[in-house]
């Protein structure tokens, strides 16, 4: 049975993605927080981005595949969860090739 999981995203004043919080039952994500370029510097992240926790969810599946946990319904997930990994990182391929990686531009 899933736990509940509890979102509150928050937006800057154009009602883009600025962050928050989202937590369950052994975990609790905070959300990097605007983007990681101002004005031309690039700076540290402050928050979680959504390409590490796929990541960690694919190396906690690999782990139970690792073991008697082993079967068809993990590897069809991580299948999933790869593919969408590489989807996530042709998506920043792509905003790095075009200069606009680490900021709010589309």
């Amino acid at each position: 049975m899933r736990s509940p999981i509890i979102e509150k995203h928050r937006s800057d004043d154009k009602y883009r993605p600025a962050g928050g919080v989202t937590s369950g039952r052994g975990f609790i994500i905070d959300w990097q927080d605007g983007p990681l370029a101002v004005d031309g510097v690039r700076r540290e992240p402050n928050g979680a981005f959504v390409e590490d926790i796929v990541a960690a969810v694919i190396g906690r599946i690999e782990f139970y595949e690792a073991s008697e946990f082993a079967n068809g319904y993990n590897r069809c997930a991580l299948a999933s969860l790869r593919e969408a990994a590489a989807v996530l990182d042709r998506r920043t391929k792509d905003r790095e090739a075009r200069g606009v990686e680490g900021t709010h531009q589309q």
